[in-house]
Formats: structure tokens, sequence, C-alpha cells
């Protein structure tokens, strides 16, 4: 079971790169750290859930630190953090969560 997200700046028609995120899953009435990582050359990261750690069903959230990639190319965002809560169910091998993202907006889906 893995998780993997890809983020393309729409605005600049390239990928997102060197953008962190945290993945964390909801545990007992709080929010636990999971893993963080960075988004490669590609705007990737392949494997957000480390290789160790079972996935189990329940609430995950990704939080994507966009403020740093917009500050880097001196724009102005109004989304610094975008937070993707999505929940993982009983069988499922794959979730692969991309990020679409300019200085003002975002959208997301289920990948392949």
């Amino acid at each position: 079971m893995s998780i993997s997200t890809h983020i393309l700046d729409t605005s600049a028609g390239r990928p997102a790169t060197r953008v962190d995120a945290r993945l964390c899953r909801f545990e007992f009435d709080a929010w636990t750290q999971l893993a963080l990582a960075q988004t490669d050359s590609d705007g990737r990261i392949r494997a957000l859930l480390p290789a160790e750690t079972r996935m189990l069903p329940g609430l995950y959230r990704i939080s994507f630190f966009t403020g740093a990639y917009f500050a880097a190319l001196q724009q102005e965002t109004l989304y610094p953090v975008i937070d993707i809560t999505f929940t993982v169910r009983e069988g499922e091998q794959h979730y692969h969560i991309p990020l679409l993202l300019s200085a003002n907006g975002f959208t997301t889906y289920r990948g392949t």
C-alpha cells in the first residue's frame, strides 16, 4: 500500500519543485505525523508513506507548504498551506493525490 502525490503549477505550466508535504493520519482524536517529504524535480513524491508504515483504513491528510514555493518565485499566495484530507478504505492498494496549483487557487482529485 502506498500514497504518492504530484504537484503541477498550472499558472507557470510546470511541476512545482521543492514543495514540502506532511502526511498525517487521524488517530484517537488527533493528527499523527507519518512522514515529511519534498517534491522532486518533476513535482512528485513517489512514496509519501514510508515503506515500513502500514496503511490502515481511516482519515489521512497531506499538508502542502506552498508559501515557500511561491516566495522563491517572488509571488504572493492566498494559500501558504493547502490541506487535503481523504479517506483510506480497506483493501485499497494505492492512493495518488495530485495537486493542481496556482498562487490564488488549487484543485485536486484522485489520480492513478
